[in-house]
């Protein structure tokens, strides 16, 4: 279980750049996963400030997106991964841009919305995107 935010001002929209395991580095929502007993809510402000150095406060839910994979593990074994992705609206409300240290993203930016089709980024940002502009009702995308 994560939580991510959508924050979109003037026109752009607040990435985190990604770390892979493997050294590649994709663009994402800010955003992550959940300890042990959080608030999916609470997990969302504490991990943009930690991925951005921004206050972000959670203003609507948009949706839970839920993404399965299987993919091959040493020894001929397979994994079964299935995530389930809590998407905010946010809204920066206090602190300043910074980059993370000693975590799972490197870098922080906000992007021209128009721009992200170019960016090298995870599924879940056009997932987050669709979200916050068709706000569906059901909070699924079809």
């Amino acid at each position: 279980m994560a939580a991510y935010a959508v924050c979109v001002r003037d026109g752009s929209v607040l990435l985190a750049r990604w770390v892979a395991g493997d050294g590649s580095k994709r663009w994402t929502l800010p955003g992550g996963g959940m300890d042990h007993g959080e608030d999916p809510y609470d997990t969302v402000v504490r991990e943009a400030e930690e991925e951005t150095g921004y206050a972000v406060e959670p203003v609507a839910l948009l949706g839970v997106d839920s993404l399965r994979r299987r993919y091959p593990r040493r020894l001929g074994a397979v994994a079964d991964f299935h995530g389930l992705r809590i998407v905010y609206e946010g809204r920066v409300v206090g602190g300043d841009l910074r980059h993370e240290t000693s975590g799972s993203t490197d870098l922080a930016a906000w992007h021209a919305l128009d721009s992200v089709p170019a960016l090298d980024r995870v599924s879940l940002v056009d997932v987050g995107l669709a979200l916050w502009r068709g706000r569906p009702a059901d909070g699924h995308l079809a």
